[in-house]
């Protein structure tokens, strides 16, 4: 068993990050993720936002490794669950695989808050678990596949980075429409009353 941990402060408020996260998929900068699928969300009675989704994975696996775990497929699946909690101002999201599991497992947990000392900054901590089983060289892979997870991490950071420029485009685009509107409809009302 391998452990993987990493810590990142984002350089926006806690809101921006947690909605990014959300609408992380699909991006440039992790191409494997191929589908996403939302099989669950909804509101408790606390006012807590649950969601589970399945993400479909697509990776080129190494000849080697196909050999040793006995396939040639590369399609694999991960479940994921979030609770976002708009009080607290938390993000917890747990994923797992579900695809290989007889030879390999890998629970994640991320947890997106709040800098406690810069408000407008948010903390995101990770958390990687991961063991193979069943094979020689177990040690080694898992070694591994924590250096894939840490690339992964930091292409899903930058991900991040790349849904909040477009989350802030988005706002100026409507932005702008809404001021051409209320233009539109101040010229109309003052042609009307000359």
């Amino acid at each position: 068993m391998k452990i993987w941990t990493s810590e990142h402060v984002f350089d926006h408020p806690w809101e921006t990050v947690m909605t990014a996260a959300m609408r992380k998929y699909p991006n440039p900068m992790n191409p494997s993720v191929v589908g996403v699928d939302v099989l669950d969300r909804h509101v408790d009675p606390s006012g807590k936002l649950h969601s589970h989704r399945l993400l479909s994975t697509e990776w080129g696996i190494p000849s080697i490794v196909k050999s040793l775990i006995g396939t040639c497929r590369t399609r694999t699946y991960v479940q994921e669950h979030s609770v976002v909690d708009p009080v607290k101002k938390t993000m917890e999201l747990k994923s797992c695989n579900i695809s290989f599991t007889n030879l390999v497992s890998v629970d994640e947990r991320l947890v997106y808050k709040p800098h406690p000392h810069e408000p407008h900054k948010t903390i995101l901590t990770q958390e990687a678990i991961i063991s193979v089983k069943g094979v020689s060289l177990s040690s080694y892979l898992e070694g591994l596949m924590a250096n894939t997870i840490s690339s992964n991490a930091k292409k899903g950071r930058e991900a991040l980075e790349w849904v909040i420029k477009r989350l802030n485009a988005e706002i100026e685009e409507f932005a702008a429409s809404a001021r051409g509107t209320m233009r539109n409809s101040m010229a109309a009302a003052a042609f009307v009353e000359k």
